[in-house]
This record gives structure tokens, C-alpha cells and sequence, in this order.
């Protein structure tokens, strides 16, 4: 069974969304949220397979549910669920570690689609802005933009032969949190080893050859 939180504001929203969701077999959502403290709250309890969250929210906005989300380092994956058509709030929310960007106008069409990318832990591009994202996420154009400031330093202190224990030391960050901006940052490049990390800074020129 795989399990699913919805959080936005919204009880029409919600009840509209856990229709749909729930008419697939083998999926039940599992919590609702109508805030953003509340969405992060059900998050770490419930640990779900996948979180719809809206970016309009009270006390929190989406994106930043998902950073909550993400510094708890849940397995998680998060679509933003949202009314603006923006590519630079698209940018926002995959650099905090949304993997799916959904319009609520496209609902219909496509949420369940990109539920089911998200159970397999593949991302979800669609609207306007999908062929920059996807672009960015393969690692041509300016990849480097799906990284937050944090999380390039961290990629070149890694590159250049620092360990966890010694990143953190350098930025005054704890263990954990340098393995939570590590973790994400290998996410949205899509690599999975150290060796892949290096090779993609000497290319990003974050170091050295």
C-alpha cells in the first residue's frame, strides 16, 4: 500500500484530491494538513511514500515544508501543488527537494501521473517551465541553479577530499545537517557516488581538474 499526505488549506481541496487518490488501488492517503506546521508535523509521524503539498499554506509555505521535510531526511518525495505558473518558483522548489511541480489547473490531467512518478522516485516536469527544469536536472545548461549556495560549498569541499566530519567542521554545521545538504544535493544532480560528485564539480567548475 502506498501512503500519501495532502496538505493545503483548503477542506474542498483535500477531500477533492483524497477522491481521486484514493480511487487508485493500492494507494491511501494516510493524513490531511491545513497548514504548513501541521504538514511537516504529519510528515515525520506518518512517513509517507509521497506528500502533496500546496505552496500557499498559513505558517509555512510549501517549499519550505519540503526543506522541514528534507532536514528530517524522510524518504518522502514531495510534489508542490500550486495556482502560479512561475518558473522561478518552480526553481524554488526542486532546489529544496520537491521532485514534482504541479499546477492545480493541470490536476486532471495530470496528478496522477505524477503520483506514480513519485512512488518510484522519479521526478515529475510538466507546464511551461519543463524543459528548463529537465535540462537542468540532466546536467546540461546551468545545473548549478538547482543547487542552493549551501549545498555548492558542500559539493566543492566534498570534491576536494573533505569528509563529512571535516565539511561540517569548516562551516560550523552538525554531521547531520551536512549529510542532509549532501544528500540533496546528489538528488537533483541525479548521482549516486562520491566519485560521480567530484566528476561533476571538476565539470560545473566548482574545483579544479
Amino acid at each position: 500500500m502506498k501512503r500519501i499526505l495532502i496538505a493545503d488549506d483548503h477542506e474542498t481541496v483535500r477531500s477533492g484530491l483524497r477522491a481521486v487518490l484514493e480511487g487508485r488501488a493500492g494507494w491511501e492517503v494516510v493524513a490531511e494538513a491545513h497548514d504548513g506546521k501541521e504538514a511537516v508535523a504529519e510528515a515525520i509521524e506518518r512517513r509517507p511514500d509521497v506528500a502533496i503539498v500546496d505552496y500557499s499554506m498559513p505558517l509555512m509555505t510549501g517549499v519550505e515544508v519540503t526543506r522541514r521535510i528534507r532536514e528530517h531526511q524522510l524518504v518522502t518525495e514531495i510534489l508542490i501543488f500550486t495556482m502560479h505558473d512561475s518558473n522561478a518558483l518552480a526553481l524554488q522548489a526542486f532546489q529544496a527537494g520537491a521532485r514534482a511541480f504541479l499546477l492545480k489547473s493541470d490536476a486532471n490531467k495530470m496528478l496522477l501521473a505524477a503520483v506514480e512518478s513519485l512512488i518510484v522516485h522519479k521526478p515529475f516536469y510538466a507546464g511551461a517551465f519543463s524543459s528548463e527544469l529537465k535540462r537542468m536536472a540532466s546536467g546540461k545548461g546551468a545545473p548549478n541553479q538547482l543547487l542552493s549556495p549551501r549545498e555548492k560549498t558542500i559539493v566543492k569541499l566534498v570534491a576536494e577530499g573533505y569528509s563529512n566530519k571535516g565539511v561540517s567542521a569548516i562551516l560550523n554545521l552538525s554531521i547531520k545537517t551536512t549529510e542532509t545538504h549532501r544528500a540533496a544535493a546528489m538528488r537533483k544532480l541525479n548521482i549516486n557516488s562520491t566519485a560521480d560528485l567530484v566528476r561533476y564539480a571538476v565539470r560545473a567548475k566548482l574545483v579544479e581538474a
